[in-house]
């Protein structure tokens, strides 16, 4: 069938009334009649040849046909209404979807957003947080702020900065460390990238121990545990100077290792728009 011979105002109502599982709820969201959501859902299934609900004497219910209408239509009402949001004031706005990794986000990034929002006021800049990890076709991600060595198959990767670790306690647990050595009496905090306790107490002319305490994919996360007295956190301690400048943590020790930087990356397979280059020009500036 030709779809240009359906009304899209009786393709809403059925939409509305399978979602609603009511044509009086239908009408209320439509702002019409439930006798005018009635004519035009009959009005499609005449169209189409087939009935889309029961009309039961309490309700209606869909029919095997409306269910598999529905996902359909729901997932184009959606696509066109994400589209048309996006005009506004009659301009156009550019939707930037950018993942970023939460320690980055809350010790970096969110407090200068407001500057790019300024300059880019027309681009919808949309967060997605997560733990490092995250793929970025399925994820629907234009560009992925992320830690590690900038070695991502299929990926480009912009240096933003280094991410020097050390450790960092409550202050109750800081007054039991005098020397690293206290350390080895401690429960470390660790992240999944097992080598990094290693490094730093080779960086201070320790034997490393055996790895114990708890494993977390967050620095957050770990910065919590260690607030809450659970052990010692080994962070990038760059992105958790609000929580020592007012005391939440200490860091006992100045030595730091740095294992990996922060990188901007983007798909080769995907072309850069004109948000993304926005974003990257600012952010390089930002960091620079």
């Amino acid at each position: 069938m030709d779809i240009s011979q359906l009304p899209l105002n009786a393709l809403r109502a059925f939409e509305a009334s399978a979602r609603l599982n009511s044509f009086t709820r239908a009408g209320l969201e439509l702002r019409v009649s439930q006798t005018a959501v009635s004519h035009q859902i009959k009005t499609l299934e005449d169209l189409l040849g087939v009935s889309l609900f029961e009309r039961l004497p309490r309700g209606v219910v869909l029919t095997d046909e409306g269910h598999a209408l529905l996902p359909v239509l729901s997932d184009v009402f959606r696509r066109m209404s994400a589209a048309l949001s996006r005009f506004e004031d009659g301009n156009f706005r550019e939707v930037l979807t950018v993942g970023v990794v939460g320690t980055f986000a809350t010790g970096w990034l969110l407090q200068r957003l407001p500057e790019f929002s300024g300059i880019h006021p027309h681009i919808d800049l949309r967060l997605k947080t997560n733990n490092n990890r995250a793929d970025m076709l399925s994820d629907g991600l234009d560009c992925f702020i992320r830690f590690g060595d900038g070695a991502w198959h299929g990926t480009n990767a912009e240096r933003l900065m280094p991410a020097p670790l050390s450790p960092v306690c409550s202050p109750g647990t800081a007054g039991r460390l005098r020397s690293p050595e206290d350390l080895l009496k401690q429960p470390l905090l660790r992240s999944y990238r097992m080598d990094e306790w290693a490094m730093w107490f080779q960086a201070v002319s320790l034997a490393p121990p055996r790895a114990r305490g708890w494993m977390f994919d967050s620095s957050l996360a770990m910065v919590e545990a260690a607030v809450q007295g659970a052990g010692t956190a080994l962070v990038p301690v760059d992105m958790f100077r609000h929580d020592l400048r007012s005391g939440r943590i200490v860091q006992p020790f100045r030595t730091c290792v740095t294992t990996g930087n922060y990188w901007l990356t983007w798909l080769k397979s995907r072309d850069e728009n004109g948000a993304m280059q926005k974003f990257r020009t600012w952010l390089l500036d930002a960091v620079a």
